[in-house]
């Protein structure tokens, strides 16, 4: 193309010029016309051969434009796609609770005033809860820390600066998992073996009996359920044993110490207080906010693997 258009532009130069040549009686003020005519020209046919040029330019810019204008338009659907599933799912949990609580004295309510039903509605209930709690209380125990955890996981998530629509649904999922398979079975167990040994064995009955009860706690329970839920979490992400016991191990120190932070003065009230077949459901309000610290340091555990790390396990 490029060579096309310098003979092109020779010819058409040597043209002029023989054409100056034979008309050399003409008066000098034809001279610079030619030479404008002649680079008039060369200049329209310049401009003739550079369009093809940036149109092939133009269209090879296109896809590449077009590749992103997809891309992001599919990633928005996805994200879009998501927020609605997320946001589903919560209204309908949400939707399914408030009718639950609020249908407890439905059918007995009539001739009843706003300040009666705003009484009963807790009070009846509690009554529900405690009445299903004595005919299956490891069941109950294990939906109970099932909700928390999910709770928990949540509000972890959202920690860390995830919106609706990238929260991770397996991730909460798992979770959940956990604590209606490990957290409430496990301490429905715990808190009556604890009391059995306390009462029955050491015959410990004093005022400050709750002390020695705590210290157990934090440093046989808590250790041992920090590790099984790290445990579980590695099971259920198909993870190699020699990551989920790196995990378990680089665990252990830092959430106990966290753990400290706040389980020995909750646990004053759980063991000072509660009764033991309520001890689960206390404990599941403050787990609330322990499940968030918990589920953040598994998480975290899980970002920091190298994958060149799995040949060593």
């Amino acid at each position: 193309m490029m060579g096309c258009r310098r003979l092109f532009l020779l010819s058409m130069l040597l043209a002029t010029e023989h054409h100056g040549s034979t008309e050399a009686f003409s008066t000098m003020s034809i001279a610079p016309k030619s030479r404008r005519a002649s680079t008039a020209i060369a200049s329209t046919v310049e401009n003739v051969f550079e369009q093809p040029s940036q149109q092939q330019q133009l269209q090879d810019d296109l896809p590449s434009v077009t590749s992103a204008e997809e891309s992001q338009s599919i990633q928005l659907r996805s994200v879009d796609k998501d927020a609605l599933i997320n946001t589903s799912i919560f209204i309908i949990a949400i939707a399914t609770v408030v009718t639950t609580v609020l249908s407890v004295d439905v059918g007995i309510t009539r001739g009843w005033t706003a300040e009666e039903i705003a009484l009963r509605i807790p009070l009846d209930n509690w009554r529900s809860y405690t009445n299903i709690l004595s005919m299956a209380p490891i069941e109950t125990k294990a939906v109970t820390s099932a909700t928390v955890y999910t709770i928990g996981d949540i509000i972890a998530q959202k920690t860390e600066g995830l919106d609706i629509g990238k929260l991770d649904r397996g991730r909460i999922l798992r979770s959940a998992l956990a604590g209606l398979i490990g957290h409430g079975p496990m301490s429905h167990v715990w808190y009556h073996v604890s009391e059995d040994f306390f009462d029955n064995i050491l015959h410990l009955h004093a005022w400050w009996d709750f002390v020695p009860k705590v210290v157990v706690d934090q440093l046989v329970f808590g250790p041992i359920w920090n590790n099984s839920y790290i445990l579980l979490l590695g099971i259920m992400q198909l993870q190699k044993p020699g990551q989920i016991f790196g995990d378990m191990k680089r665990s252990t120190i830092p959430l106990l110490i966290s753990g400290l932070k706040l389980w020995p003065f909750v646990h004053c009230i759980t063991y000072g207080l509660i009764p033991v077949e309520n001890r689960l459901l206390w404990v599941d309000l403050v787990e609330i906010l322990w499940v968030t610290i918990l589920a953040n340091e598994a998480n975290a555990n899980n970002s920091e693997a190298q994958p060149g790390d799995d040949k060593d396990r």
